[in-house]
């Protein structure tokens, strides 16, 4: 009797422990541990080799003709190798999405998948000014990915998680909450807007890689472009960076949107004219071309242009770069002053007609070009654009620029044809300048015009 009494009183406590350890496990297997499981295998780590080449000093090195006509003279080959991390949106087509500036300059890329798995990947396009980039691998599998979730109803303190690659440290898991929403982060010279703050760590390692809710949906990519933090993250929100990703594997590349509006600075007579409130704020639309998104949507000629997206607008570059912030597509809303009335007008951003290139040109440079006839060729090879007409005091005009000038390269990309003269213009017209190189006859020189 004792015996069954003991072999009944072990059996009891096999089964309790099993429960407990069950319980237990189930206490620690919390929303955290599921959602890295289920993400875990769509985070990439990714590794890039980036081949330069170095000039060492020597007279004339710094005189840009001098490099355009002589790239190779005392050239040397350096390579460099950095790490970042990636996250895979389709699984059958192989796309990843990762910061532009883990693959920036890349000659080489690799990604290594999370059962170890190698690949050579291409670059689908990148987006500097968004710090996104797409990359297409090719697997006889279907690869595992990311589910997408919303950045639009993100609360302040809730948890989030970031998976990456922080020094080469495969799939490192980091817990935080929101610290705050739609965040300004000024870094390489220029302003990153409607960042998700967090106080999950990122380091470089796993800038690119995902932010993710308790879901395990994906709510924002992780960038490690502001270097000055210190226990503060920032991520790309999702409802954006999918913008920008389809527009990338659509087009390859982020246009530019278009407004179909030219703005000029408001002078103290104008803001009196217009009775425009406080010294700070606001353009004055001098032109809306016909046709244009903002024609369509009833922007005029004369508007005071207050605010974009809710941002204040103080002079012709905020605006550009304000502008810059958006792709083709969106729907952005314009605070204009109006007969010193305050009206909101929503205007949906188009793509930028390449037709309308040369019109600009000759607008804000007071220039014509066309292409190069057979003199012209016989003269100079078969790459440029040749200037046509230079209007006097124009920009171009008072710097010197002259009938018959050859124009070689626009803004560091070389001028084979209008076509492609063209295609830069229409992707520079919100810089606020523009670096021209120049032939004429047997000499070249560079020349920076505002734009």
């Amino acid at each position: 009797m004792k015996t069954i009494q003991r072999l009944l009183i072990c059996f009891f406590i096999v089964i309790s422990s099993g429960v407990w350890a069950a319980e237990a496990d189930s206490l620690r297997r919390s929303a955290v541990v599921v959602a890295v499981e289920e993400v875990s295998p769509a985070v990439v780590n990714i590794s890039t080799i980036i081949r330069e080449r170095v000039r060492p000093a020597f007279p004339f090195a710094r005189d840009e003709f001098f490099r355009d006509f002589f790239p190779d003279f005392f050239a040397r080959e350096y390579s460099r190798s950095s790490l970042g991390s990636g996250v895979i949106i389709d699984g059958a087509k192989g796309y990843i999405v990762t910061n532009h500036h883990v693959v920036a300059k890349a000659t080489e890329i690799k990604v290594m998948t999370a059962d170890q798995s190698g690949f050579q990947a291409r670059v689908v396009g990148t987006a500097p000014r968004a710090d996104l980039a797409v990359l297409q691998i090719e697997s006889a599998k279907r690869l595992p990915e990311v589910k997408m979730g919303r950045s639009a109803d993100l609360m302040i303190g809730e948890t989030v998680i970031a998976i990456g690659n922080p020094f080469g440290l495969s799939h490192t898991v980091t817990t935080g909450v929101v610290s705050a929403l739609n965040r300004s982060v000024r870094a390489e010279e220029r302003i990153f807007r409607n960042f998700i703050q967090t106080d999950a760590s990122i380091n470089p390692g796993n800038s690119g890689g995902p932010l993710l809710n308790v879901e395990g949906r994906l709510i924002g990519i992780n960038t490690a472009i502001y270097q000055k933090a210190q226990g503060i993250g920032f991520a790309i929100p999702i409802d954006r960076a999918k913008l920008i990703v389809d527009e990338l594997i659509r087009e390859g590349r982020l246009r530019i949107p278009w407004l179909g509006i030219e703005v000029q600075p408001l002078t103290p007579q104008l803001r009196n004219h217009f009775k425009v409130p406080g010294e700070d704020v606001g353009v004055l639309v001098s032109d809306v071309l016909e046709n244009s998104p903002a024609a369509k949507d009833g922007v005029k000629r004369g508007d005071i242009l207050l605010t974009l997206a809710g941002i204040p607008v103080d002079s012709v570059p905020t605006y550009r770069h304000v502008l810059g912030d958006f792709t083709v597509g969106e729907r952005l809303d314009l605070e204009i002053l109006r007969a010193a009335q305050e009206l909101t007008i929503s205007v949906d951003l188009g793509p930028f007609p390449l037709r309308l290139a040369l019109d600009l040109v000759e607008r804000r440079l007071g220039i014509k070009v066309v292409e190069m006839d057979r003199a012209a060729k016989k003269k100079y090879g078969n790459r440029g654009v040749l200037v046509e007409e230079v209007r006097q005091n124009s920009e171009a005009g008072r710097i010197g620029l002259e009938r018959g000038d050859l124009l070689l390269k626009l803004n560091d990309t070389l001028i084979s044809n209008l076509d492609d003269f063209k295609q830069v213009v229409a992707d520079s017209r919100n810089s606020t300048s523009l670096t021209l190189l120049v032939q004429r006859g047997n000499y070249g020189y560079s020349l920076t015009l505002p734009f």
